[in-house]
């Protein structure tokens, strides 16, 4: 099982070489990697650290859903499209 706490969109680019990554619960969370591995690796540990930078800032931290899921699609999917149920 991948410990990740929150949802998860990962996105092949227009660079074969690389892929995006971002969370939609949490806002102004992305990151980029060279293969879906890695950017699972690097959002398990990029919300530890986003997480960490919200309570510094006194800022809100979203609910965990339930059972996070991690989703990698072909080219960008508008969030309001996806489904996380």
């Amino acid at each position: 099982m991948i410990p990740m706490k929150y949802n998860i969109i990962i996105e092949a680019t227009e660079d074969p070489l690389f892929f995006s990554f971002y969370s939609p619960e949490l806002k102004g969370f992305t990151g980029v990697g060279n293969s879906i591995e890695d950017c699972v690796y690097k959002a398990i540990n990029g919300i530890e650290e986003h997480l960490k930078m919200l309570q510094e800032m006194n800022l809100p931290i979203p609910n965990q859903p339930k059972h996070a899921k991690i989703a990698v699609v072909n080219e960008p999917v508008p969030t309001h499209k996806l489904a996380f149920a």
